[in-house]
């Protein structure tokens, strides 16, 4: 488990050169990127165009990237099945165990495309044409590792490989679903249709987190999450600086909930079922959770 939030923690780094805050130079964020991400099997270009994207629409019910909530008319027939304690905690697990490879490979969570969409695709509809050289890079960088996982396996045996490498990754896998479900998932969240939706707004629905000690770890990703919003090539480290600044201008706009992380999973997932339009205003374009099946 240490490891594992040591790695969740260089996995942020590699996020940060993703989003070019790292250095001046923007080949070297992408070569050290692509070298961290790659080492814990995340195709670096893939992700970061798609998490860029993420950025570019964050709160739209229409074209967000990742974790858009369902409206009511859309919820599964047995979502009723799970809305009860030990089917959520079935949920998360297969949520924090399975939900990162599936986003990337089968598009799990993510925004629907007119076909099937997944982040190992050059040519698929996630990506544009300047993009596609990129992705073949990314899919080669996971490709060299889980090659020389293989050879490590030979050399040390499957168990050695498994509990040095494949038990932190878990964790890692576990925490960058779980910190992102958390950044923008919360009761007090809108999210919006393009008729009420701008940039700013989306920015604003997100949420700052309380992880403790864990905070520093992952380099306060979990509890600057608004200021990166607003400002996403700022490097992590001016990060509670701004989110300082920050605090007395956006005033009630501004979201810190100090709820223990592991209570707020579980109320989140009990409570952040899917999203209806707010019934207070004449807008039908600002939607909220709600979870009465």
């Amino acid at each position: 488990a240490v490891q594992g939030c040591i790695l969740t923690g260089v996995w942020v780094i590699a996020h940060e050169c993703g989003h070019h805050a790292f250095s001046d130079y923007q080949l070297l964020d992408d070569i050290f990127g692509l070298v961290l991400h790659s080492g814990l099997l995340v195709p670096y270009f893939s992700w970061k165009y798609s998490h860029r994207r993420h950025h570019s629409n964050t709160g739209s019910l229409e074209r967000d990237e990742v974790f858009v909530p369902k409206q009511k008319s859309c919820i599964k027939w047995y979502s009723k099945y799970l809305n009860n304690p030990p089917g959520r905690v079935l949920t998360l697990a297969v949520t924090l165990t399975l939900g990162w490879p599936l986003y990337l490979a089968l598009n799990v969570s993510g925004r629907p495309y007119d076909r099937f969409a997944y982040h190992y695709d050059p040519y698929g509809p996630i990506y544009s044409d300047r993009e596609r050289l990129q992705i073949y890079i990314s899919d080669a960088g996971v490709l060299a590792v889980c090659y020389g996982l293989f050879r490590l396996a030979m050399a040390k045996g499957l168990a050695w490989v498994v509990c040095v490498y494949g038990v932190p990754l878990l964790v890692v896998n576990g925490f960058s679903v779980l910190i992102t479900f958390l950044q923008h998932t919360q009761p007090a969240l809108p999210h919006y249709t393009s008729s009420e939706w701008d940039w700013l707004r989306g920015a604003l629905a997100t949420v700052d987190r309380d992880y403790g000690i864990l905070n520093k770890v992952f380099h306060n990703i979990t509890d600057t999450h608004v200021a990166h919003h607003l400002f996403s090539t700022m490097p992590h480290y001016h990060a509670m600086e701004a989110t300082k600044a920050i605090k007395p201008i956006l005033g009630e706009y501004y979201r810190f909930d100090e709820t223990p992380f592991v209570k707020a999973m579980w109320r989140e997932a009990r409570e952040c079922i899917y999203v209806e339009p707010d019934q207070s205003t004449e807008s039908k374009g600002v939607f909220w959770y709600n979870n009465k099946l």
